[in-house]
């Protein structure tokens, strides 16, 4: 009869030779998945187009004292339980201002009460720190712990989202320990352009548009953003991609050729097109442009139902609040059922005289 107490059993590994197996705890196996006490996790975040992932397992504090106890100080802490805890990147970032290539790295750290040692680890496929070697290092910096609200199970989390950084954080028991993850998101968005545009992407006209537009709002690679929209009007000349060319030739300064392109666009646009260019415009604070664009779809489309909104904008911007809610009544008169709500609700502000251009 089997001993179901036994705290080790034994695994043929070969003929006549035997391997002993440690059993973690009563319910655990070496050899099947069974539910650990200490339960697997992932957590993920994007950053700019790099993902951030960490994946452990979640250790209870159980009533123990964790720190300087059941995780000594000074030493090599697997941070977390069971198999490496690993974190990945799938571009290169910074730790704490120090680079670090794209890959999956085990995590490790050295936790002291005045600061702690995080270790990423070119080693992940091991069993906790219990074969760590620090010739495997890939990185090491230093992290400073803090008090922080009571976690019964070990917990990574990411804060501080911001467009180019965020911080990772491990949190168990009352401590809280954080490291700052930096991205070059703009050198990665323009390298990773270059790739996806040899793909589906290169066959439309809006993926070559697409990354013109990134380019040019990031005020990086004109001559770049340039080819992007050239490839774009070759796949399809539409009034989008002409605008973009002209958005870009004019902030290269070329005025001439920014002018043609302008007048190209518009020779191809459609009311709706004009407007919602006004309306960027008035985005970009440009509201002289925007009001002059507004008069002369007015002027050309007397009987569209969004040149009236435009109209109210340029009285609303004179303080005409009268007016301006005459005209939006007559843009809602004809306007889809899908836009009734949102200009109904123009109608009231204007009424109620306030700013609908703020």
């Amino acid at each position: 009869m089997r001993n179901t107490s036994a705290w080790h059993i034994l695994v043929p590994v070969a003929i006549g030779m035997t391997l002993l197996v440690a059993t973690p705890c009563f319910g655990q196996s070496a050899v099947l998945d069974l539910p650990r006490q200490s339960q697997r996790a992932i957590v993920t975040q994007r950053v700019g187009i790099t993902d951030i992932t960490i994946s452990y397992h979640r250790p209870l504090v159980g009533g123990r004292k964790i720190w300087d106890n059941v995780v000594p100080y000074g030493e090599v802490w697997r941070a977390g339980a069971n198999e490496n805890t690993t974190i990945e990147f799938s571009d290169a970032v910074s730790i704490e201002g120090k680079p670090l290539d794209k890959g999956r790295y085990g995590l490790h750290m050295i936790p002291a009460a005045d600061q702690w040692t995080i270790i990423f680890s070119n080693n992940s496929t091991s069993w906790g720190s219990f074969t760590y070697d620090q010739k495997e290092d890939a990185l090491r910096v230093i992290a400073k712990p803090r008090q922080a609200d009571f976690h019964e199970a070990l917990t990574y989390d990411f804060d501080q989202p911001k467009p180019d950084s965020v911080v990772a954080i491990l949190e168990w028991e009352k401590i809280a320990v954080p490291f700052n993850v930096s991205v070059k998101v703009n050198d990665i968005v323009e390298s990773s352009l270059q790739h996806q545009l040899r793909g589906l992407a290169q066959y439309t006209w809006f993926g070559w548009d697409d990354a013109a537009n990134y380019l040019l709002d990031h005020k990086m690679n004109l001559e770049g953003a340039l080819k992007y929209s050239d490839n774009s009007i070759q796949n399809e000349e539409r009034f989008d991609n002409l605008i973009t060319k002209y958005k870009i030739l004019t902030a290269m300064g070329r005025k001439d050729e920014a002018t043609a392109a302008h007048d190209k666009a518009f020779a191809k646009a459609t009311p709706l097109q004009i407007h919602i260019y006004g309306r960027q415009l008035q985005a970009e604070k440009r509201q002289d442009e925007a009001f002059a664009i507004f008069r002369d779809n007015a002027k050309n489309h007397p009987n569209e139902w969004f040149v009236h909104s435009g109209l109210a904008r340029i009285y609303c911007a004179q303080g005409d609040f009268n007016n301006a809610a005459k005209e939006m009544k007559v843009a809602l008169s004809g306007a889809p059922d899908q836009q009734k709500t949102y200009v109904e609700g123009l109608v009231k502000r204007l009424e109620a005289k306030q700013d609908i251009n703020k």
